[in-house]
């Protein structure tokens, strides 16, 4: 299992951004068998997370710092899945990962899988 991210990039305060993880090259596994986790690191701090979404019924999660503003969701025709980011704070500024997991978490131990991550900057 390997992914990979995009989508990052400079916002200002209260806009949006929309995360891409995908199966990086030809991998060829479905993301949908697996739970997918965003997590996020910024500068000095430890990685935390911020959403999952779980493998098949598709429940997800979130931290508390993003409920009501952030949104993770699966495009199975893509393989993909999305982590949309509205009303972005300068806290929000960190690199953002994805993971895959077997079972839905906020904790990144379970989770395998890591790509480079793709650089997000809230600031105006």
């Amino acid at each position: 299992v390997q992914l990979e991210e995009s989508g990052g990039g400079l916002v200002q305060p209260g806009g949006s951004l929309r995360l891409s993880c995908a199966a990086s090259g030809s991998s060829g596994f479905s993301l949908d068998d697996y739970a997918i986790g965003w997590f996020r690191q910024a500068p000095g701090k430890e990685r935390e997370g911020v959403s999952c979404i779980s493998s098949g019924d598709g429940n997800t999660y979130y931290a508390n710092s993003v409920k009501g503003r952030f949104t993770i969701f699966r495009d199975n025709s893509k393989n993909t899945v999305y982590l949309q980011m509205n009303s972005l704070k300068p806290e929000g500024t960190a690199v953002y990962y994805c993971g895959a997991s077997l079972y839905p978490s906020l904790g990144d131990s379970p989770y395998d899988g890591w790509g480079q991550g793709t650089q997000v900057t809230v600031s105006s």
